[in-house]
C-alpha cells in the first residue's frame, strides 16, 4: 500500500512532535483559529470558527480520498470525529466570547 503525501506529512508531524493524530487536530484547530483572529485585527470569532471548520473539512476530504484508495470506502465516522475534534475548542471559545459580549463583558 502506498502512503499519500498528505499521510506522509501527518506521520512526519506526529514523529517530530510526539503528538497523536487527535492531538494534532486540536493543535491545528487552535492554530487556525488564533491565526485568523490575529490577522483580522477586529477579531470576529465566528469567521475564525468558520475558517477552522473549512480547514478541517478540507483535510477530511483529502483523508476520504486516501480512505477510498486504501480501504475501498470512506470512513465518514472517523472524519466526523476529526472535524469535531478540530473545531471543539475554537467553538467553545467562540460561544464564551459571544456570551461575554452579550453580558457587557461579564461571563456568566
Amino acid at each position: 500500500m502506498d502512503i499519500s503525501t498528505a499521510q506522509s506529512i501527518k506521520l512526519a508531524l506526529m514523529s517530530a512532535t510526539g503528538l497523536t493524530r487527535d492531538a494534532l487536530h486540536i493543535y491545528v484547530g487552535m492554530a487556525v483559529y488564533l491565526t485568523v483572529i490575529v490577522l483580522m485585527r477586529r477579531a470576529n470569532p465566528w469567521v475564525a470558527l468558520l475558517a477552522v471548520v473549512i480547514v478541517a473539512c478540507a483535510g477530511e476530504w483529502v483523508d476520504s480520498r486516501d480512505d477510498l484508495v486504501s480501504f475501498g470506502h470512506w470512513r465518514w465516522q472517523a472524519s466526523v470525529h476529526d472535524v469535531i475534534n478540530t473545531a471543539f475548542w475554537p467553538a467553545v471559545i467562540t460561544l464564551v466570547w459571544g456570551v461575554k459580549c452579550r453580558n457587557g463583558g461579564r461571563v456568566g
